[in-house]
C-alpha cells in the first residue's frame, strides 16, 4: 500500500469526524429510523438494531476508514492500489452516488421551497386555496388535506401517472439551482472549504433537534407519542424481516459503500487514529436516530390526539344537533358513554346516523406509518400548523432538513470528484474550483428532469432502485477482498503501520466472519423480495380521489429499473476483464492499471 505525504489534509481531527457526521447523519435518521421503530415494535425494535451495529455497522465503518487513510486516494485509486482487478468496485461506488447526488438535492430543493414558504401570515398548507369561482376551496383539496394539497399541487405539481409527462417546475428548478450552488461554494476549495462548512451542517441540526424536543415533550398529547415509542412489542423480535430492516438501516445510515467514507479519510494524516473515530461516528449516529425518534413520536403523539381529539368534537357536535341534549351534558371524555346510551335508548333515531358516525381511535392514528417524504413534508408539516406561531416552527424545521440534507449532499459530492480529481489528466490540466464546478454543473441540468410534473415518480425509482441493490453487493465484495484477496493479515501489518496496534479479536472476527454472512444474508434477502414482488410498482397521486393510488410501472420504466439495478455492479466484473485483456495484450500491458493514479 502508498502513503501520499502530497496530499492535502483536514486542518485537525476534528474536521474529520464532524465530516463524517455531517455525512452520517442524515435526512433517513429523521424519518426511516422512527418509522422503522413503529413498523418493529417500538422500543423494542432497539435491540436488534444495537446488535446490528456492533455486528455489521461498525465494522465496516472501520474497514472504510482504514482504507481511505492507508491509501490516501479516492474509491477508484484505492481499491486500483489494492488489486488492479478490484477498481471496478470504486467505480461502482462513483456511479452508485452519481445517481444518488442526482435526485438527493431535490430533496434539498422542497425544503427551500417550503422555507421560503413559512414566511407568512397563515401557512400556505394550513388551509385550502378558494377555488377560480371563489365559491369555496379547491375540489382536490377537499378531497385530500391542505397538507397532501400543499405538496403534491403546489410543490410537485404532479402529474397523474409517469406516463403523463410535463414541463420544468419553474420555481423548483430555482430552488434546485440555489440548493446546487451552495453545494458548490462548500465545496469549491475542496477539502479546506468543506473542513471549514462542517462545523455548522454537523452541529446546527443538533440545536434544532433539542429545541424541538423542549417543545415537542410539552405539546399536549406528546406522552401519547412518546409512550408509544419505548413500549416494546418483543413478539416483533421473532419477525426476522425486524432483524433485515435493523441491518439494513444501519448499513444505510453509515454511508457504507458510496466512498465518501474512502473520500474523507484518504485526507486524513497517516497515522490518525481512525479506529476511535470510526466508533465515535457510528456511536453518535445511532445516538442520532434515537434521539431524532423521540423528538418525531412527541410529535406523532401530538398530531394523533390532536386528529383524535378534532375527530371526538364532531362525534359531540353530530349528537348534540341531533338529540335533544345539554351542550354542557357531552364532552370530549364521555362521548363514546353517550354513544352507547343513545344507541340502547333511542335505537330508530341513532340507526339514522350510522353513516355519519366516524371511529375515534388513537391506538389508529398513532399506528399510522409513514416515512420518507410523506413524514417530513406532510405529517410534520400538519402537526407544525397546529402549533402556536407555527410559522417559526415551520422555519426552524425546514433549516434542520436543509442541514442535514446538505451535510449528506458534501459526502456525496466528494465521493464522486474525489476519485476523478485523483486522475493524472485532471489534477494537471483542471483545477479544484472548475473540476468541481462541471460536476455540480452536470448534476444539476440532469437533477432538473426531477423537477417535471412526472419527475417526482422518477425521483421514487432512483431512491427506490438507485443504491440498496448495488451497495449491499459492492460492500460485500469490499470485504471479502480485504479479508481474502488481499488477505486479513496484511490488512493488520497495515493498521498496526498506522496506528501502532493489530486489529484485536473484535475487528477481525467481524471482518472475516460475522460481516460477510450478513451481507451475503442481506443481498439474498433483497434479491427474493424482488423476485417475489412482482412487477414493480409505484404511489401515483390520483386529484379525482385525493389520495394516492397503486399503479405498475409501465414496461419502458421497468426496463430502466434494470438499467439502475446492473448499471453500477457490472463496473466490477466489466473493470476485473479490461484489467486481464490489457495484462495479456503485450502492447498495452506495460503499465498497471493503477498507475494513473500515481
Amino acid at each position: 500500500m502508498r502513503k501520499d505525504s502530497a496530499r492535502e489534509e483536514w486542518d485537525n481531527p476534528t474536521q474529520f469526524v464532524l465530516a463524517c457526521v455531517s455525512y452520517a447523519v442524515g435526512l433517513g435518521n429523521v424519518w426511516r429510523f422512527p418509522y422503522l421503530c413503529q413498523m418493529h415494535g417500538g422500543g423494542g425494535f432497539l435491540i436488534p438494531y444495537i446488535i446490528m451495529l456492533v455486528l455489521e455497522g461498525v465494522p465496516l465503518f472501520y474497514m472504510e476508514l482504514a482504507i481511505g487513510q492507508k491509501m490516501r486516494l479516492g474509491s477508484i485509486g484505492a481499491w486500483s492500489a489494492i488489486s488492479p482487478y478490484l477498481g471496478g468496485v470504486g467505480l461502482a461506488s462513483v456511479v452508485t452516488s452519481m445517481y444518488l447526488c442526482l435526485y438527493y438535492n431535490v430533496i434539498n430543493a422542497w425544503s427551500f421551497w417550503y422555507l421560503f414558504h413559512s414566511f407568512q401570515s397563515v401557512l400556505p398548507w394550513a388551509e385550502c386555496p378558494v377555488n377560480s369561482n371563489m365559491t369555496g376551496p379547491i375540489e382536490e383539496c377537499e378531497r385530500a388535506t391542505p397538507t397532501q394539497y400543499f405538496f403534491y399541487r403546489e410543490t410537485l405539481d404532479i402529474s397523474g401517472s409517469i406516463k403523463e409527462n410535463g414541463g420544468i417546475h419553474t420555481g423548483q428548478a430555482v430552488c434546485l439551482l440555489l440548493a446546487w450552488g451552495i453545494v458548490y461554494l462548500f465545496i469549491v476549495k475542496g477539502v479546506k472549504s468543506t473542513g471549514k462548512v462542517v462545523y455548522f451542517t454537523a452541529t446546527f441540526p443538533y440545536l434544532v433537534l433539542i429545541i424541538y424536543l423542549i417543545r415537542g415533550v410539552t405539546l399536549h398529547g406528546a406522552i401519547n407519542g412518546v409512550m408509544y415509542m419505548v413500549t416494546p412489542k418483543m413478539e416483533q423480535l421473532a419477525n426476522p424481516t425486524t432483524w433485515i430492516n435493523a441491518a439494513t438501516q444501519i448499513f444505510f445510515s453509515l454511508g457504507l459503500g458510496f466512498g465518501s467514507l474512502i473520500a474523507f479519510a484518504s485526507f486524513n494524516q497517516y497515522n490518525n487514529n481512525f479506529e476511535k473515530q470510526a466508533i465515535v461516528v457510528s456511536m453518535i449516529n445511532s445516538g442520532t436516530s434515537i434521539f431524532a425518534s423521540v423528538v418525531t413520536f412527541s410529535i406523532y403523539g401530538f398530531k394523533a390526539t390532536f386528529n383524535y381529539e378534532s375527530c371526538l368534537e364532531r362525534l359531540r357536535l353530530l349528537l348534540l344537533n341531533t338529540f335533544d341534549i345539554a351542550e354542557d351534558a357531552i364532552s370530549l371524555e364521555n362521548v363514546h358513554q353517550w354513544i352507547a346510551e343513545l344507541n340502547r335508548t333511542q335505537p330508530e333515531q341513532f340507526t339514522s346516523l350510522q353513516d355519519r358516525l366516524e371511529i375515534c381511535d388513537l391506538k389508529a392514528e398513532l399506528d399510522t406509518a409513514v416515512e420518507g417524504t410523506g413524514l417530513a413534508f406532510i405529517v410534520y408539516s400538519e402537526a407544525i400548523k397546529n402549533m402556536p406561531i407555527s410559522q417559526l416552527w415551520s422555519v426552524l424545521y425546514f433549516i434542520m432538513l436543509l442541514l442535514l440534507g446538505m451535510g449528506s449532499m458534501l459526502g456525496n459530492v466528494i465521493a464522486v470528484i474525489t476519485p476523478i480529481s485523483d486522475l493524472k489528466f485532471f489534477s494537471r490540466y483542471m483545477s479544484t474550483e472548475t473540476l468541481n464546478g462541471l460536476v455540480c454543473l452536470f448534476c444539476l441540468l440532469l437533477g432538473l428532469g426531477f423537477t417535471t410534473r412526472s419527475g417526482n415518480y422518477w425521483f421514487t425509482m432512483f431512491n427506490d432502485y438507485g443504491a440498496t441493490f448495488s451497495l449491499l453487493f459492492i460492500v460485500l465484495i469490499e470485504v471479502i477482498s480485504v479479508c481474502y484477496i488481499y488477505g486479513i493479515s496484511r490488512f493488520e501489518k497495515d493498521v498496526e503501520d498506522m496506528l501502532g496496534h493489530r486489529p484485536n479479536w473484535y475487528w477481525k472476527i467481524m471482518l472475516a466472519g460475522v460481516s460477510p454472512i450478513l451481507l451475503i444474508a442481506l443481498f439474498i434477502f433483497y434479491m427474493v423480495n424482488y423476485i417475489q414482488g412482482g412487477s414493480p410498482t409505484y404511489q401515483a397521486w390520483d386529484k379525482e380521489l385525493g389520495k394516492s393510488v397503486v399503479l405498475e410501472y409501465p414496461p419502458y420504466a421497468q426496463a430502466f429499473i434494470g438499467l439502475l439495478l446492473v448499471s453500477s455492479v457490472c463496473c466490477i466484473p466489466l473493470m476485473a476483464l479490461y484489467t486481464y485483456c490489457r495484462k495479456r495484450n503485450p502492447a498495452t500491458g506495460k503499465r498497471e492499471a493503477a498507475t494513473i493514479w500515481l
